[in-house]
This record gives C-alpha cells, structure tokens and sequence, in this order.
C-alpha cells in the first residue's frame, strides 16, 4: 500500500492513525501494570483512617483537588519548595487518586504536619486571615457540619474490595469513629496525614 492511497483515503488514514495510537499507548502504559514501583504501595503508607476517608470525601466534594494538586513534579523548583517529587507508590490505596497538576494554590502532598490543627482551621474558614494574598474561598459551613457516620463502614467495604488493607475492625469502628464530628475536623486530620508516611520511608 503506497502513501497516496492513504493520503486520498480520509476512512482509512483515520482508522491507520487509531491503530498507531492504540498500539503505542498499550506499549507504553501496559508495562507500568507489572513494575512494582507502580503497584506497590511504598513502605510505611497506611490507609486513611474512618475520619482521614470522610475528611477526603469532603475535600472532593468541596473541589479543593482543583486548586490543589497532590503530585510533586520532579523539578528542582518543585522538589526545593514541597520536598521529593511523588511517586505512584504513595496514591496505591487513593481511590480516585487526586495528582492533577493545577496549581492555584499550592501542592499539598506534602502538607501533614507543617501547620496545626488551629491554623488549619482558621485558613479553612477564612483564608486572608493567615495568608492574605490567598484567593482561596472560605469555608465556614465546616465547622458547622456533622457527619453521621452511616455510610463510612459501606466505603471501607468497597475499598477494601479494590485492595486497601482494612481488617473487619477497621469497618465495625468506622461509623462509631465518625459520627458527630464535624466536616472541618475531617478535614484537618486528612490534610495532617498528607505525606507523613514520607518519614519512614527516607
């Protein structure tokens, strides 16, 4: 088959390009499935806790991982500012994962434990109180919001189902864990986690 075939053929050229395309993405993100590095959570992850997952929840539902990227780069600039650059390792049990690469405020892999609860707090229900060149939204309701625990055990039982190590106590205590706490408080402890695993492992 010559060039000009496919060049006149606009069906045919469409249907060659789709095979290329299919055939190179298999090769590049089929091998990734198998390497350890990628499959593997790195030593020291633990997963969330019932509150850390209710706390995540509410961090996807408020549309803070569109702000925020969770995934360090492996750039100098972006490994002096937030620390090692991540690895697929650290998100093996995040369902979804939230890496992204939008970065209207900062990265926060790495966040747990640089700031306290209180200024978790008070950035949460007004930014431009702690940093006041943020644009960053309030979010009072928070702390106003009481979670009820009901569906947290059903959540660990289907993650569980996709591979994260939670055991039947995990589960039973999830709802008990949770219930009355409020949305800010779930919050705060899931962001304190972030990256936290890190110290054991380097």
């Amino acid at each position: 088959m010559s060039h000009e075939v496919v060049e006149k053929n606009i069906g045919l050229m469409a249907l060659l390009v789709l095979l290329v395309i299919s055939v190179g993405g298999l090769v590049e993100i089929v091998p990734l499935f198998f390497l350890k590095s990628t499959t593997e959570p790195v030593e020291g992850l633990k997963p969330y806790t019932a509150l850390q997952l209710e706390g995540r929840d509410v961090y996807i539902r408020e549309g803070c991982y569109l702000c925020h990227s969770q995934m360090i780069r492996p750039f100098r600039a972006e490994t002096e500012r937030y620390g090692h650059y991540s690895v697929a390792g650290e998100s093996a049990w995040d369902h979804p994962f939230l890496w992204g690469s939008k970065r209207t405020g900062p990265d926060l892999a790495r966040v747990g434990q640089r700031y306290s609860d209180d200024w978790h707090r008070v950035h949460l229900i007004d930014p431009r109180s702690v940093v006041p060149e943020s644009n960053m939204p309030g979010f009072p309701w928070l702390a106003k919001n009481v979670l009820d625990g009901e569906d947290t055990a059903a959540k660990m039982r289907a993650l569980r189902t996709v591979g994260v190590p939670y055991t039947d106590s995990d589960i039973e205590g999830a709802g008990e864990a949770v219930a009355g706490r409020a949305e800010i408080e779930a919050l705060i402890d899931y962001l304190q986690q972030l990256g936290t695993h890190l110290t054991v492992r380097r």
